[in-house]
């Protein structure tokens, strides 16, 4: 009987174990998740009690906040072999639908206004700097570079590779795919997106993703290392570079441009007053050898 009794206990530990490593948040590697009951897995945020839709993206903002938690707090549900990329990053505050707020504040109470993809698009203030929205982007440029292929990569079939990947891997609609072009080995998309309905992904958050990808930091639970291939040959992506272009301008004080101008002026205006002052040194010179020469002609 005690046998009978060890092989049951061993089947329904068994058992839990398999549905407790598919109570997993496939689109988010930082998500804690847990079995709340028989086919009923929740995911939430790192470190916050913010539920999480895995079945879509999550936001950027979220995701930069799960970054920014201290590694002693993050060890306890980080996946194997992931690792903290901090480049660039900064612990923002979010609403509870995960954009960014418009103002954001460091810990040493500089704060500045960013758009709806958390970059700054002001300068930087103390406490009293006001945002008073938040700044829609509207356009998403990526380009990037690949490496040299032995198999010679044709625009059509370029083209149709990048939007495949982004509609697959991203969920993003095809419709917010305004172009992709080809110019070996320049690749370029360009993202456009006036405003989000609430079940379609941000192409801000889509880019982050594609970003984390391409610098081999997958935010995927899988941590599967982005794989594009164009008929059956891979294409290896070097360089990346995105650029944000947001529905207003950014406002930027003039005083950092007026001083800009000024300091390129000054240059100038040194750089001609040094030719002319060495010009007027040669003429100098010529002057002075020529009188030389013409004394001793008369001496003689």
């Amino acid at each position: 009987m005690e046998p009978l009794l060890g092989v049951v206990l061993a089947l329904i530990l068994a058992v839990a174990s398999a549905a407790n490593d598919s109570c997993t948040c496939a689109t988010n590697k930082w998500a804690v998740c847990a079995q709340d009951g028989p086919g009923n897995c929740t995911c939430r945020l790192a470190g916050s009690d913010h539920p999480l839709d895995c079945s879509t993206l999550t936001s950027k903002c979220f995701l930069m906040k799960a970054e920014t938690m201290p590694l002693k707090e993050k060890r306890l549900w980080r996946p194997p072999h992931g690792r903290l990329d901090t480049d660039g990053l900064y612990n923002p505050d979010c609403e509870e639908s995960g954009a960014f707020k418009a103002r954001q504040c460091n810990q040493s109470s500089t704060c500045w206004c960013v758009n709806t993809a958390g970059v700054r698009r002001t300068e930087k203030g103390g406490r009293s700097l006001s945002c008073s929205e938040l700044v829609r982007t509207r356009w998403i440029y990526i380009e990037l570079t690949h490496k040299r292929s032995s198999n010679a990569f044709h625009v059509p079939d370029v083209t149709k590779a990048m939007r495949q990947l982004f509609e697959s891997r991203y969920k993003l609609s095809p419709k917010y795919i305004a172009a992709v072009k080809y110019d070996p080995p320049l690749i370029q998309i360009r993202l456009h997106q006036d405003k989000k309905p609430s079940w379609d992904v941000d192409i801000a958050d889509v880019a982050y993703y594609f970003e984390k990808d391409v610098n081999n930091d997958s935010v995927f639970y899988s941590n599967s290392k982005l794989s594009v291939s164009v008929n059956g040959d891979a294409v290896a992506i070097e360089k990346l570079w995105i650029y944000y272009v947001d529905e207003k301008a950014p406002e930027f004080c003039m005083r950092q441009l007026a001083a800009g101008i000024s300091a390129v002026v000054t240059v100038v205006l040194l750089t001609a007053g040094i030719g002319i002052a060495v010009l007027l040194i040669l003429r100098w010179l010529r002057t002075r050898t020529y009188k030389k020469f013409e004394c001793k002609e008369m001496r003689e």
